[in-house]
């Protein structure tokens, strides 16, 4: 603007800013004090993000790639039994209250070879916080309704996110082998919604299945394989790589681990990876049964050691070649998170801070939150 810094912080002043001269504004202050000097703001894209190197894709070596898929649905409807009963293993014993601890990302091999990628998740605050993050990662959405109980508001809210995502539903009727289920009862829910299933005439896909006793889990696989068929599914496996970190976790004696799941590209150990402001080689590779491995693919998830931080849960990762210019993205990007952090922290005086206190304004509550990964939290 060519205009005297000084200028600029007497105006930040009498708007009542306390600046330095090397502090950032938010879009709403820099619009408020350029307004002052009569120019105009334009918003271009964060210099930080365009650092990040960006590959070209050759369609000649794009490949199909598993889907990935994210089983959603009310508390006790039976998510983590789909899961369990697909997998194979018995994890519901293990888990609090038969509530999922955490995140975890399962790459699951049919018998007819071809492969699905699940993401269980806790509750549907992790798929709300990936999408609010830019990091759309899943392609079909398992919405899992008990057919002795109900279309539940938890339903609707995953419903909702699935819809709000744009991404294609399959409709999971569970627990069939009850005396009191009525699948009927569910659908005529969900038409009451506008999700007409296809036996209704409609366009969702959707099945009645016991997770319990794996009574027709094989169908609904069919059915989310179809819906994946139809958004044909292609990423480039000879890229360095690029995802989404699902969640993370100081571990005491592997030091920071993070579970990432691979978009497109292949990562392997001695890989140089970015993830928000944190970043390393890549030490080891771990599958999600805690097996070492030399890689992972496309829509493969894989547990990883060697990052200098614990990147939080949604945000994306990058493979790139140049340290000094990963350090130098990672220096600005926690440097831009620092002063964001400072400017939601409210300057207030303590004479505001007492008057508040005299007319019962402020309430404290001291609270400890507690969880295994960052993910949970």
């Amino acid at each position: 603007m060519n205009v005297p810094v000084v200028d600029v912080i007497q105006v930040c002043m009498n708007l009542g800013l306390i600046v330095s001269i090397n502090q950032r504004l938010d879009a709403e202050h820099l619009a408020l004090v350029a307004d002052e000097f009569n120019y105009k703001v334009e918003f271009v894209v964060p210099s930080v993000e365009e650092l990040v190197e960006e590959e070209e894709d050759d369609p000649s070596q794009l490949v199909p790639r598993p889907p990935i898929v994210t089983v959603m649905g009310h508390v006790d409807h039976g998510k983590t039994k789909l899961l369990d009963y697909i997998r194979k293993t018995n994890v519901i014993a293990g888990e609090a209250g038969g509530i999922t601890q955490h995140i975890g990302a399962y790459s699951v091999t049919l018998e007819d070879g071809r492969m699905i990628t699940f993401l269980d998740t806790p509750g549907h605050e992790a798929f709300t916080a990936m999408r609010a993050r830019g990091a759309s990662i899943t392609d079909v959405a398992i919405i899992v309704i008990a057919a002795d109980d109900g279309v539940m508001p938890q339903t609707v809210e995953a419903i909702n996110h699935a819809q709000a995502a744009g991404v294609p539903m399959v409709f999971a009727i569970n627990k069939i082998d009850k005396p009191t289920a009525n699948p009927e009862k569910i659908k005529e829910e969900l038409a009451k919604m506008n999700l007409l299933v296809e036996d209704w005439g409609g366009k969702y896909q959707s099945q009645e299945i016991s997770a319990k006793e794996g009574k027709n889990v094989e169908l609904l696989l069919e059915k989310v394989l179809l819906e994946a068929e139809l958004l044909d599914l292609k990423a480039n496996p000879n890229k360095r790589a690029k995802g989404t970190v699902i969640e993370s976790a100081l571990d005491k004696g592997r030091g920071y681990v993070a579970t990432v799941l691979v978009a497109d590209g292949t990562l392997r150990p001695g890989d140089l990876l970015l993830a928000g402001h944190h970043y390393g080689h890549v030490k080891a590779l771990f599958n999600e049964r805690g097996k070492r491995i030399d890689q992972a693919g496309p829509s493969m998830p894989a547990v990883i050691l060697g990052l200098n931080g614990a990147p939080q849960a949604g945000e994306k990762f990058v493979v790139m070649t140049d340290e000094r210019e990963v350090k130098e993205i990672a220096t600005r990007r926690e440097q831009l998170q620092r002063e964001q952090g400072m400017r939601t922290q409210k300057h207030i005086t303590l004479d505001e801070i007492g008057r508040r206190i005299a007319i019962g304004n402020f309430k404290e509550l001291n609270i400890i939150v507690k969880g295994d990964v960052d993910g949970s939290v």
